[in-house]
C-alpha cells in the first residue's frame, strides 16, 4: 500500500473512499517513567520515551493501514500524525489519512 502526506500521487487519478485512522495509547513502565524524571534534571533526550512514541506511531500507522486495505484501497493519501497526553506518562496518537482506489493503474 503507497503512504503519502500529498494529497495527490503522480501519474495515478484516484477515487476517494473514505477518511481511514489508526490509534493506540502507549505508557512507559513506572521505573522508566522516574528514571526520565531524574534525566530531565540535567537534560537531553528522554531515550525511552523517544521509543514509547516511535513504537506507538508504527501501531497507529498500522492500524490505519489495515483499516484501509480493509476498504479495498490502494493507497492512503494526506496523512497525518497527531498526538496528546492522556495522563502523565501516557501518550495518544494518532495516524489518519484519506483511502484511496486508482482509477488507472
Amino acid at each position: 500500500m503507497i503512504l503519502v502526506n500529498t494529497d495527490y500521487i503522480t501519474g495515478k487519478e484516484l477515487e476517494m473512499l473514505s477518511i481511514v485512522k489508526g490509534s493506540t495509547i502507549r505508557s512507559k513502565h513506572v521505573g522508566s517513567d522516574i528514571m526520565n524524571s531524574l534525566k530531565t534534571l540535567v537534560g537531553g533526550e528522554l531515550d525511552s520515551y523517544t521509543e514509547m512514541m516511535n513504537e506507538a506511531r508504527a501501531i497507529a500507522t498500522k492500524r490505519m493501514v489495515e483499516e484501509a486495505y480493509n476498504l479495498g484501497a490502494d493507497a492512503v493519501v494526506n496523512i497525518r500524525y497527531a498526538s496528546s497526553a492522556v495522563m502523565q506518562g501516557a501518550a495518544e496518537v494518532i495516524a489518519y489519512g484519506t483511502a484511496v482506489k486508482f482509477i488507472n493503474k
